[in-house]
C-alpha cells in the first residue's frame, strides 16, 4: 500500500506536466486544426531563457517569471510569422512547418547554449515528503509542479468561461467562419491562443527540466508523452488534456515501479498500449464528443 501511494503521487507530478503539454496543443489544435509539432523546443529555448536568468540574477522566480513571459511571446510571434501564412494553405504545409520550426529552435539552442546536459535548479526542496515514519515518494518541489499546473489550468478555464475574451476564444475555435461574420477578428484570437499554448509549454519545460536535466533535445520526450495524453483525452477537450496527463502519469509510473529496471525502459511501449486501447473504444479521445450533422 505504500508503495502505492508513493508511485500514485510521483505519477500525479509528472501526469501534470504532460497535462500541461497536452493542454498546450489542445488550445493550438481547437482554433487551427494544426498540431504544433514544435511545441517541445519552443518550451526548451524558454528553459534555456530562463537558467540562464536564474545564473546571472541568483533568483529563481525571476527566471520562472521570465519564461512564461518568454513562452508567450515566442508563441505569439511564431504564429504570426511562421504560422500564419500556412493558413487557408494544405494542411500538410503546416505540419512541415513547425516540424521545421523544432529543428530550427534545437539546432539554434546547440549553437548558443551548448549540447552538454545542464542541471535546472528548484524552487524548494526535493527531498521526499514523510508522515511520521512513511515516506510519501514526492518532495516539496513536486507539490509546488501540481499546484503550478492546476492553478494555471483553472485559471485559464475560468477566463474561457467568464471573459468576452474566453467567448471569442471559444467562439473561434467551434467555427471560424462564423465567428468572424459576428465580428471577431479570428486572427487575432489565434495569437492569443498560441501566446497561452506557448506559456503553457514554457511552464513544463521550467517544471520538469530538475528531473530530466536541460539539453537541446530535452522536451522531445515531453513532448511525446504530451501529445499521448492529449489523443487520449481528446484534442478537442482541454478538460481531457488534463485527465489524459494524469492518466498516463500514473500508468507509467506504476510501470516503472512494479516492473523494476524493465519499466523505466518499456515506458514508450506502456504509453502506446494504453494509447491503443483508448481509441480502439473511444477513436476520437475518452472526452470527446458526439458530432452532430444536420441534412
Amino acid at each position: 500500500m505504500v508503495e502505492f501511494l508513493q508511485f500514485t503521487l510521483s505519477g500525479v507530478s509528472f501526469g501534470m506536466i504532460y497535462a500541461a503539454v497536452a493542454l498546450s496543443l489542445v488550445l493550438i489544435w481547437r482554433g487551427t486544426r494544426l498540431l504544433n509539432y514544435a511545441q517541445g523546443g519552443m518550451a526548451m529555448i524558454t528553459t534555456y531563457i530562463a537558467i540562464e536568468v536564474i545564473y546571472h540574477t541568483g533568483s529563481y522566480w525571476a527566471g520562472f517569471v521570465v519564461a512564461l513571459v518568454a513562452g508567450i511571446l515566442l508563441g505569439a510571434v511564431c504564429q504570426l510569422t511562421i504560422i500564419r501564412p500556412t493558413m487557408n494553405k494544405p494542411p500538410l504545409n503546416g505540419v512541415i512547418v513547425t516540424i521545421g520550426l523544432l529543428v530550427l529552435l534545437e539546432g539554434l539552442a546547440g549553437i548558443f547554449f551548448g549540447g552538454q546536459f545542464r542541471s535546472f535548479p528548484t524552487a524548494f526542496s526535493v527531498t521526499g515528503l514523510r508522515i511520521g515514519g512513511t515516506p510519501l515518494g514526492v518532495s516539496r518541489f513536486d507539490i509546488f509542479v501540481i499546484a503550478a499546473v492546476l492553478v494555471t489550468t483553472l485559471v485559464l478555464a475560468t477566463a474561457f468561461r467568464y471573459t468576452s475574451a474566453g467567448l471569442r476564444m471559444r467562439a473561434a475555435a467551434f467555427n471560424a467562419t462564423i465567428a468572424r461574420l459576428s465580428g471577431i477578428r479570428v486572427a487575432r484570437v489565434l495569437t492569443v491562443g498560441w501566446a497561452l499554448a506557448g506559456l503553457l509549454g514554457a511552464l513544463a519545460g521550467v517544471l520538469v527540466s530538475p528531473s530530466t536535466f536541460l539539453y537541446p533535445n530535452s522536451m522531445d520526450t515531453i513532448f511525446v508523452f504530451g501529445f499521448t495524453a492529449a489523443v487520449i483525452g481528446g484534442l478537442d477537450s482541454p478538460a481531457g488534456a488534463v485527465v489524459g496527463g494524469l492518466l498516463l502519469g500514473v500508468a507509467l509510473s506504476y510501470a516503472g515501479g512494479y516492473l523494476g529496471s524493465q519499466g523505466s525502459d518499456l515506458t514508450a511501449l506502456v504509453a502506446l498500449g494504453i494509447l491503443v486501447v483508448v481509441l480502439m473504444f473511444r477513436p476520437n479521445g475518452i472526452f470527446s464528443g458526439a458530432r452532430v450533422r444536420r441534412v
